[in-house]
């Protein structure tokens, strides 16, 4: 049986999340008290009606519940189930903006007396040990729906019995880094394509820019100490049972660099044959016009 617990901020997309995840058979509960969910996950292992895939939202809308999370994650290990958090997160700016909008109150409200900032604050504390512990981390502050969906389908659609997802992926320095990156790096240090006239309306997806990026030797010789560093690396991730990488690589705008290295590692990950996957965050934003002939 997968079974996934997810948490994590309020306003940050837990429920777009859920829905995902009912969309590919996860049979889902929302804001069940952490109490329950080993007597559930008993019934479920124990019930004549087979269930396959469990995603169960529990967050700090369970109140003082909920401060017995980790004792009931320990539970179910104990119980022989393969269990794994999802943790859904957003930048502060960008969880503020979401109530604003939606003009909903933020779970722990009366608690901060009005505000939202520390709301979220007292949140974050609160979920701190929980983050550490996360097997799957998604920040949702620059993806729409569609793209949280792909990453929710990337993660748990796929052989459930691959040891580690490894994310690969490219974005702008211009508009923030990425929360979710455990390996971030920056490659602006290399000759920038944008101030090629011929190259400024393309991405690092097409030859003549990932062909002009790659034509220094400065970027050959980054590329394979990288390699190096990941081919490395990997194994001991997995040896530590973390269940999934994010390697980011940044540029300036995240069109062109970042997206090129990106598709190379991405590349070279595969052909060692690991689970991997690829993700341009940056690439579609303020794309400028192709110049008219």
């Amino acid at each position: 049986m997968q079974f996934v617990i997810v948490t994590g901020l309020s306003g940050s997309g837990k429920s777009l999340a859920v829905n995902a995840l009912e969309d590919i058979g996860f049979y889902c509960i929302d804001n069940m008290p952490p109490q329950l969910i080993s007597k559930f996950a008993e019934i479920s292992t124990q019930s004549d009606v087979k269930i396959d895939r469990v995603a169960i939202v529990a967050d700090i809308r369970g109140g003082e519940l909920f401060l017995s999370i980790a004792d009931t994650i320990h539970e179910l290990k104990e119980q022989g189930l393969d269990v794994k958090i999802l943790f859904i997160d957003a930048a502060d700016e960008v969880i503020t903006k979401r109530y604003k909008e939606t003009r909903r109150k933020h779970p722990l409200d009366e608690a901060a007396r009005g505000s939202i900032q520390n709301a979220i604050e007292t949140e974050r504390d609160i979920l701190h040990s929980v983050r550490a512990n996360a097997d799957y981390y998604i920040d949702t502050s620059f993806l729409s729906t569609s793209q949280l969906k792909e990453q929710i389908n990337g993660i748990f659609l796929d052989n459930p019995d691959d040891s580690m997802l490894i994310k690969v992926m490219s974005f702008g320095f211009k508009y923030g880094s990425p929360n979710e990156a455990d390996l971030l790096f920056d490659v602006r240090c290399l000759p920038n394509p944008f101030y090629i006239p011929e190259l400024k309306h393309h991405t690092g997806q097409d030859n003549e820019v990932s062909d002009y990026v790659m034509s220094f030797k400065q970027s050959e010789e980054l590329l394979s100490k990288l390699k190096d560093l990941i081919d490395y690396l990997i194994p001991l991730y997995i040896s530590e049972g973390k269940s999934q990488l994010v390697i980011a690589f940044g540029c300036t705008g995240g069109k062109h660099r970042s997206v090129t290295f990106a598709e190379k590692m991405y590349k070279h990950i595969l052909e060692n044959h690991f689970k991997v996957r690829i993700a341009h965050r940056d690439i579609s934003k303020d794309r400028y016009p192709a110049p008219k002939n």
